[in-house]
């Protein structure tokens, strides 16, 4: 039987940090894969969880801003100090907060948008963890705020601590600390420390038969991350009553078939989202404990197309998957969800798949009840988005589930044509109000 991955990080990391333990604190699974691709590929742009606010002009204060981000930096461990690789293993150093405030110059002609999309793309691969960055629309009455972050400091849990902090500490505007408290460095080795242990676990011989099954007929190539992007959204009503619980599983349907238009592949594509939390039992420390979990976007479910649908709903597009297998084989791989992304792949491999790990899509749900606003002057911010951001796949979705359901669909423009990306953008859609319909 083989090692786990998991396992091997851990002995490994234990002989870097042996001679200071306290200055050095492991890392997860995921924030391993962020670290090593960026040392892998020093080119390649630091993957980052940015969130768009527009407020009022006027409203932004930069020196309130930049005590506020040092303050609410200064109390998580995951945004101090700074990753960095000892002895060939990455690892958290303690430090310092890591975060700045800048109010970013929008070029002749330019707006606030492009400026802020440009500055986010030369955004350093070394830090800071917490970037909070604005700029004025030029002939406009608003300005517009980039809270951004190193996703290996960062997950959804994450956000709406930071949102809620940095509401208050822009409001109490005093000084920061010079960085976490003991209990704080504590807490957060804990939660890591549990991580591992859940990751470590998830990586046997059960797991490892199970995710072959599931992927290892994959036949996608993965297409890389994607630099040149558009995008496409519409939004729909927020889903109630038994609809809420369906709409994870009807979006990774809707994926499908949206990957698989602009694809045109005839196997199982690898379609990828995040998901996970902190273990049982660990504190509710700030940081990355999410995994990347593969769904097998295939042309059909694996019970095969459904049925069509009785008069009280539309007919189902062609190629929609049985929602509920679909969700049952969901189920099942979140049975499995601690396997860490790495040893997923090599089971898939093993089983067969000429995969290399690259995904063909991600799919990324966010639940806008869980994130309290970002009040700032007293204001809060009115949520925007972004188009034209760097993508880690050729396609990838985002949803967000509040007052209503907010769908966004970016693609490679280098490798789809427009005209393509809104026919699977269609598809998507068509699906996916199919099974919302069919679950009121």
């Amino acid at each position: 039987m083989h090692a786990s991955i998991t396992a091997a990080y851990l002995a490994r990391y234990r002989k870097a940090a042996a001679d200071s333990p306290a200055e050095l604190l492991p890392l997860t699974g995921a924030q391993r894969r962020f670290l090593i691709t960026r040392r892998l590929a020093p080119q390649t742009r630091s993957d980052v969880v940015p969130l768009f606010f527009a407020y009022p002009r006027g409203t932004l204060d930069e020196r309130r801003l930049a005590r506020a981000a040092a303050a609410v930096a200064a109390r998580h461990p995951a945004l101090c100090g700074g990753f960095a690789t000892v002895r060939g293993t990455p690892v958290l150093r303690t430090g310092g907060p890591s975060a700045e405030a800048a109010r970013i110059a929008v070029a002749p002609g330019g707006t606030a948008r492009e400026a802020l999309r440009t500055a986010l793309l030369d955004w350093p691969v070394d830090g800071p963890a917490l970037r909070l960055l604005f700029a004025r629309e030029p002939d406009g009455d608003e300005e517009l705020l980039a809270l951004a972050l190193d996703h290996a400091a960062c997950d959804e849990q994450s956000l709406g601590v930071l949102t809620a902090e940095l509401s208050q500490a822009y409001e109490a505007d005093e000084p920061p600390a010079a960085g976490p408290a003991p209990q704080a460095l504590a807490d957060y080795r804990q939660a890591v420390e549990l991580q591992l242990a859940a990751e470590d676990a998830a990586g046997g011989p059960a797991a490892q038969a199970h995710w072959g099954r599931r992927l290892g007929g994959l036949t996608g190539a993965g297409g890389g991350a994607a630099a040149a992007t558009g995008m496409l959204t519409e939004r729909l009503p927020a889903a109630e009553g038994a609809a809420r619980g369906a709409v994870f599983p009807a979006l990774l349907d809707a994926v499908g078939a949206a990957a698989h238009r602009l694809q045109r592949e005839a196997g199982p594509l690898a379609l990828g989202y995040p998901w996970g939390g902190r273990p049982p039992g660990a504190p509710a420390a700030l940081g990355c404990f999410l995994n990347t979990l593969v769904h097998p976007a295939g042309p059909t479910s694996p019970a095969g197309p459904t049925s069509p649908a009785g008069p009280a709903s539309p007919a189902a597009p062609v190629g929609t998957s049985d929602l509920d297998a679909l969700a049952d084989a969901w189920w099942d791989d979140l049975d499995h969800a601690g396997t860490p992304f790495d040893e997923v792949v090599r089971a898939a491999r093993t089983a067969g798949a000429p995969w290399s790990g690259a995904l063909d899509a991600m799919l990324t749900l966010e639940d806008l009840h869980r994130r309290p606003p970002l009040v700032l002057g007293g204001t809060p911010g009115r949520e925007t988005h972004l188009a034209g951001r760097p993508l880690a796949a050729p396609l990838a979705v985002s949803a967000s589930h509040g007052d209503d359901l907010l769908v966004r669909l970016a693609w490679d423009s280098d490798r789809f044509p427009e005209a393509d990306a809104r026919a699977a953008f269609d598809d998507l859609l068509a699906v996916l109000r199919h099974h919302l319909h069919a679950h009121v």
